[in-house]
């Protein structure tokens, strides 16, 4: 006799009714296949397959797709989602799906003789190829580079370097170079350890194998090391971080700039019986302005991407300070939980948004403005050191990409959001898309205890054309692709 009869069989599989939508025109569902009932275990896996079914988009060819929960990425099963958030299996969820987009694939690395410490790009698409206009030649896309050998170097896409910068003897600069930024196709600023911002004039010859880098002014005024720079090309003005806690405003105009302080000048402090004249290649000036915002070092300084009369300024001390360039004063203050080591703005609709990379391995982001009911509006979690640059999204602006001392890059979507636990501090919490790891680093059977040594990630830039573009202890320039990482609104 079967012992099974009259027995129970096994429960039936949890299901969950899911409400399937998308804002893609060529992807949309029949009204009457959006609502359907499936398994409380299934995964993105599983949903991807359901709707390439034939009784669904009947799709000639499988696509993967990703799906959204109230703005944030299902990486879950359903089962376990209702479980994180409360929600009972009878809950009907909405499932927003998207094509799933291709990751930040390591592209080329371009080897250096020292560690690079910043990076930037020229392009079309460029902050400075869109500054230069007409001026910009088709298909003279460069990365520039600056390095702790005191160097600048402008590289082609094949990664050959066109042009080096001079040594110090010839006019270049005198001790490591932490930052610099293109102005346009043939304008370059630089600061570094020897306290001093440089502007360059950029020349190729006409085959573009080769150029030159020329200084056409030294401008002098921090008394201490030069963090960080940002530039403005329309107006020709330059922002600067020092350890000194001062923030300089600076014009790449011989005829308009002040005169140079004389105590800050080269031999200025030699003895008058040991005193001897020290030639400069370039023209030598002063600052326009130059504030005393912070009680310890300045970490960096940005213009607002949408009024170059107003800037913003970061420092050890905790602070993030809005500046009236206009009337060199503080306009505003923002006081945070931890040293502030590195900042970006993002433009958006509402008005500008700071991301600002702190000692404690998080990203704050914050509304300058003074009439912010809140002035944290996120942080962004996942680091494991420090954070020491960020660059915006080249085609949004809800994402964007930081660096850190753990030697990695993390590319961020500010609408992707959780609940912050009590161990968190609360409010709103951002975890990363993807996470890019040093190419340089992967071969190397013994990984340090200490996140990031011997691969510290220095600078980074974001482009359409070149994609993400990192510098760091490794001697390396790294290059990752950069489009279509996120999908659209």
């Amino acid at each position: 006799m079967d012992s099974s009869i009259g027995q129970p069989g096994p429960p039936e599989p949890q299901q969950i009714r899911v409400n399937f939508t998308t804002t893609s025109p060529d992807l949309q569902l029949p009204e009457s296949r959006t609502q359907l009932l499936v398994p409380a275990d299934i995964k993105r896996y599983g949903l991807s397959r359901v709707l390439n079914s034939e009784s669904m988009l009947d799709t000639p060819a499988p696509i993967p797709f990703d799906f959204l929960v109230n703005g944030s990425f299902l990486r879950t099963s359903l089962e376990d989602y209702l479980k994180a958030n409360g929600l009972s299996a009878e809950t009907t969820l909405t499932l927003q799906y998207v094509r799933s987009l291709i990751p930040p694939v390591y592209q080329a690395s371009f080897e250096h003789d020292d560690w690079v410490s910043d990076v930037d790009v020229l392009s079309e698409t460029s902050r400075a190829g869109v500054w230069a206009g007409d001026k910009f030649a088709v298909g003279q896309d460069r990365i520039l580079t600056a390095s702790y050998d005191g160097l600048l170097r402008i590289w082609n896409s094949s990664g050959n370097v066109i042009a080096t910068s001079p040594s110090s003897s010839q006019g270049g600069h005198g001790a490591s170079v932490k930052s610099a930024k293109f102005l346009s196709a043939s304008q370059i600023a630089s600061a570094g350890l020897d306290r001093t911002v440089r502007i360059w004039k950029y020349t190729e010859s006409d085959d573009h194998f080769s150029g030159t880098i020329k200084p056409t002014l030294e401008l002098y005024g921090h008394k201490e090391c030069v963090e960080s720079l940002d530039v403005h090309g329309p107006t020709g003005k330059v922002l600067s971080a020092a350890s000194d806690g001062s923030i300089g405003l600076w014009t790449t105009s011989k005829s308009s700039a002040p005169a140079a302080p004389a105590s800050l000048l080269p031999g200025a402090n030699t003895g008058s019986s040991k005193k001897r004249k020290i030639t400069s290649v370039a023209p030598q000036r002063g600052p326009l302005a130059l504030i005393q915002p912070h009680t310890s070092a300045a970490s960096a300084a940005v213009f607002d991407p949408s009024d170059s009369t107003i800037g913003y300024s970061v420092s050890q001390d905790h602070t993030l300070r809005t500046l009236d360039l206009t009337t060199a004063k503080v306009e505003h203050v923002v006081t945070t939980s931890h040293p502030l080591l590195s900042l970006c703005a993002l433009q958006r609709a509402s008005g500008t948004l700071l991301a600002a990379g702190t000692s404690a391995r998080h990203i704050t982001l914050i509304d300058p403005r003074v009439s912010a009911a809140t002035t944290s509006v996120m942080t962004l979690r996942g680091h494991r050191n420090m954070v020491t640059c960020l660059a915006p999204s080249p085609e949004n602006d809800y994402s964007l990409v930081s660096g850190s001392l753990d030697g990695t890059c993390r590319v961020w979507d500010l609408r992707s959001a959780r609940a912050g636990t009590k161990a968190e501090g609360g409010g709103s919490v951002g975890e990363s898309v993807y996470v890019i790891e040093r190419e340089s680093q992967k071969q190397k059977k013994a990984r340090s205890d200490v996140p990031g040594r011997g691969a510290k990630v220095f600078g980074v830039a974001w482009d359409k054309h070149w994609g993400i573009a990192s510098a760091g202890e490794d001697k390396q320039v790294q290059i990752n692709r950069g489009r279509d990482l996120l999908p659209a609104n």
